[in-house]
């Protein structure tokens, strides 16, 4: 029994990564009124605690290398454990940004690729296999119990009371510290690549900032931006300046290599055709499970009404079914190999997007509602079984942090992006489709459709009808007219939240394009693929 007490130290820090984002998914509109700011507000700060944690993952990774996993790892739970108290006790909405997003955000970058290290240095054989088996179901249990403590911390006390609850956490953690060992690491530690892991996270940052922005400053036609570059918005810019600094980021990368330099991270890694499939469908899922997971309960809470323990009991099934999917997937990977049961996991989104568009309605009907979120739960629980597995299994001992940087980079972009993407596509339909109806409603006069244009101008929130209506009240229209302005928000709400999820089925559609890149053959025979331990994607 003695020998798995490093195992239970490390289960512990990743249940606490995985409950952390699915509290502040589920209380998206009590941080809204709590803090008096918009939905997209909010949006930016939960995209911005992914992207920190993808930006500087690679880098948490290389820093084990240099000085220690087991420092790194118990640094990074320290930083972790300071941004949880800032985060509770934060007054303002910028604060609570840098506690969360930042701070906590910087500690996770510390904490994930070191302890997916010190798992396989701690184990061996079956031992291994068992132990990645443990931190995938610990990773599963926070999937499941987030939502409902979450939500119902937030409904009856207050979400501060979590993050409080992560402080004693990581306390316990570094009480505890003596029972993670580390075996010296072999030959001359690696030199830090300041200047990679700068342009990786300046270049990774753009890219998302312009994703992000893009529902309010436009794609194309200017709207809400700060500046315009040659009469356009400057979205599209921001992105190519994103992609132009990860350019040089490639070709920096390769000089060192050339020059016998220590990279930031070795790029012929990327060039493994099951470690690049498997990274890039592992960001595709995340991408679509954290976009859905901004979506869904904006639609819950915003449009239904409903508390946030009340939204977490109608995310439950996504949480179970995913569970077991996740167990029950990795027995089918060894019989079936992994890339039949990915295409098995995507054809199981696909239905579930289906089945969701069918199911978002002025009125909640709850049995085809949940029914749809079991089935997504479902596929992302079969992915889950697979990819984390598959990304590992070219790794030598080696080579674990790195690529364990490169997992977790790949997890966590996809979770920025998701929510940046997502939630900027929601926007930007809720916007035109809120136009269109207002300019086709002839119930609605000249002069309110002029009022309406300019308050647009300005830039849609995502509100309750109930703010639209008053607005509309203080404004002095008849009450006829704010029926009718009130009965169009209300259908573009639906609008732009159907046009969120059918943007999260197009990319499960396009991953079908790299899963023949993936292991055809059965998984689980010897070598790497027996100790790769499944996935354990970021969850809300």
């Amino acid at each position: 029994m003695r020998r798995w007490h490093a195992l239970i130290v490390l289960g512990t820090a990743q249940f606490l990564m995985v409950l952390d984002t699915s509290v502040m998914n589920v209380s998206i509109s009590r941080l809204v009124e709590d803090f008096d700011t918009e939905v997209t507000a909010i949006q930016a700060v939960i995209t911005l605690y992914a992207l920190v944690m993808a930006a500087f993952m690679i880098t948490g990774g290389r820093l084990g290398d240099i000085f220690g996993r087991r420092r790194v790892f118990l640094t990074g739970m320290a930083v972790y454990g300071t941004g949880s108290a800032v985060t509770a006790a934060a007054p303002t909405l910028g604060v609570l940004a840098l506690g969360w997003s930042v701070v906590e955000g910087i500690g996770a970058a510390l904490v994930l690729p070191n302890m997916a290290a010190l798992v396989a240095e701690s184990y061996r054989g079956r031992d291994r296999t068992v132990a990645y088996g443990v931190i995938g179901g610990l990773a599963g249990a926070g999937i499941a119990v987030g939502p409902l403590l979450g939500g119902w911390t937030t409904t009856y006390l207050t979400w501060r009371l979590v993050f409080v609850g992560e402080v004693v956490v990581v306390l316990a953690v570094l009480a505890f510290r003596g029972a993670i060992a580390e075996r010296p690491p072999a030959g001359r530690a690696p030199r830090l690549d300041a200047v990679g892991a700068v342009l990786s996270a300046a270049g990774l940052g753009l890219g998302v900032l312009g994703v992000l922005q893009s529902g309010t400053w436009g794609w194309v036609e200017p709207r809400n931006a700060p500046f315009t570059v040659l009469g356009f918005a400057p979205t599209l810019f921001v992105i190519a300046a994103g992609a132009v600094v990860l350019a040089a980021f490639r070709s920096w990368e390769r000089r060192r290599e050339a020059r016998g330099a220590d990279p930031l991270v070795h790029l012929s890694l990327l060039g493994r055709p099951a470690l690049r499939a498997g990274l890039t469908t592992l960001l595709n899922q995340n991408l679509i499970l954290l976009g859905l997971f901004f979506a869904i309960p904006l639609y819950l809470q915003v449009v239904q009404g409903f508390d946030a323990f009340e939204t977490g009991l109608r995310l439950l099934p996504v949480s179970v079914t995913m569970l077991a999917a996740s167990l029950a997937g990795a027995r089918l990977g060894r019989r079936a190999g992994p890339r039949r049961v990915v295409r098995f996991a995507l054809l199981t989104l696909l239905a579930s997007v289906v089945w969701l568009l069918a199911a978002i309605d002025p009125v909640i009907d709850d049995g085809p509602f949940l029914g749809a979120m079991g089935l997504l739960g479902a596929g992302m629980g079969l992915l889950a079984s697979q990819l984390g597995g598959v990304v590992q299994s070219g790794a030598g001992e080696g080579e674990r942090s790195e690529v364990g940087g490169l997992q977790f980079t790949a997890q966590n972009l996809g979770s920025a992006l998701g929510t940046a993407f997502i939630g900027s596509l929601l926007v930007g339909a809720l916007a035109t489709a809120f136009t269109t109806r207002v300019e086709d409603d002839p119930r609605i006069s000249e002069q309110a459709r002029q009022a309406t244009g300019v308050a647009l101008e300005a830039g849609v929130a995502f509100v309750p009808t109930g703010q639209v209506r008053a607005a509309a009240e203080r404004a002095g229209l008849p009450p006829d007219e704010v029926d009718a302005l009130t009965d169009s928000y209300a259908s573009a709400q639906l609008d732009g939240l159907r046009a969120g999820i059918l943007a999260a089925g197009g990319i499960t559609l396009a991953s079908f394009l790299v899963t023949g890149r993936l292991p055809a053959g059965r998984s689980g025979q010897g070598g790497e693929a027996a100790e790769a331990r499944p996935g354990t994607p970021d969850h809300p």
